[in-house]
Order: structure tokens, then C-alpha cells, then sequence
């Protein structure tokens, strides 16, 4: 397994990963692949935008978004947001999701975050306990949502 940041060669990997693994509500029109591939090569260069995967055999199976935002309270000290956790579904439970998760944290660590906010959309017990098995406490928080 290889674990990086996305460049912008993944884009169809990821947006298969996305639509298809991810969210209930793909969108209907076709997607301005050059547009995926530019904003994929800003995260590269943005020392606060991870979209980290994981690479097996030369294919994106698992990705996770990650935003670190730099803070005044705690010190001055940044936290970081998690979201997207998605893992290809012929390559589930065998670690790759997890992996990611850890290397998130490490990052976070290393840029001297706070804590690590994960946001889930899911209500399963399954995910809520795969969160848990990786660290994360589940209610410790409240996120309040506002579509727009």
C-alpha cells in the first residue's frame, strides 16, 4: 500500500471512488475532469488541503479529505477537519481507510493541531464503530449543518 497526497492523474479514480462509494446523490451532469485535475494539483501545493490516498497495485482505492485551520484559541494553535473517508467496496476492511486515518493524524500532529474533527454522514453502527476503532469519539461533539 502507498499512501500520498492525490495529484491531479487521480481525478477519475477519485471521482469514481465518489460517486460511486461516497455520496447518495451523484450529480446528473458530467463533470469538468480538467477542473478535478487543477483543484487536485492546489491541494498539492497547499500545506493545509490533504486529500490523501491509498494506492494499491497502481490504482486509488481509499481516499480522505483533510483541511487544517489555523486557530486563536488553544495557544494559537490549528485544528483539523476530516470528511470523504471512502474506501473502494472490493477493497474494504483490509486496513486501507485505516491507514489513512493514521497518516491524517500523524500530519496533524506534526503541524501541531489540537484535535482532529472527523464529520460523517453516516448513522451506521458499522461506521460509527470503525471510527471508534480508530480513535475517534463519536458524540463528544455537536455538528450543526446548514445546506445551501
Amino acid at each position: 500500500m502507498i499512501i500520498r497526497k492525490a495529484k491531479g492523474k487521480d481525478a477519475n479514480e477519485l471521482k469514481t471512488l465518489y460517486f460511486e462509494y461516497l455520496t447518495h446523490f451523484p450529480p446528473k451532469e458530467e463533470q469538468d475532469m480538467e477542473v478535478w485535475e487543477n483543484m487536485l494539483e492546489k491541494f498539492v501545493q497547499d500545506e493545509n488541503m490533504y486529500l490523501l490516498v491509498a494506492e494499491e497495485e497502481g490504482k486509488v482505492v481509499s481516499s480522505v479529505q483533510m483541511a487544517i485551520i489555523e486557530g486563536l484559541t488553544h495557544n494559537v494553535r490549528p485544528f483539523a477537519v476530516i470528511e470523504n473517508v471512502v474506501t473502494h467496496a472490493d477493497y474494504r476492511n483490509r486496513g486501507f481507510a485505516s491507514a489513512l486515518l493514521e497518516k491524517a493524524s500523524e500530519i496533524a500532529k506534526a503541524r501541531r493541531c489540537y484535535k482532529v474533527f472527523l464529520e460523517t454522514g453516516s448513522n451506521k453502527e458499522s461506521t460509527l464503530n470503525f471510527y471508534r476503532n480508530n480513535g475517534f469519539a463519536i458524540d463528544e461533539k455537536h455538528s450543526c449543518l446548514k445546506r445551501l
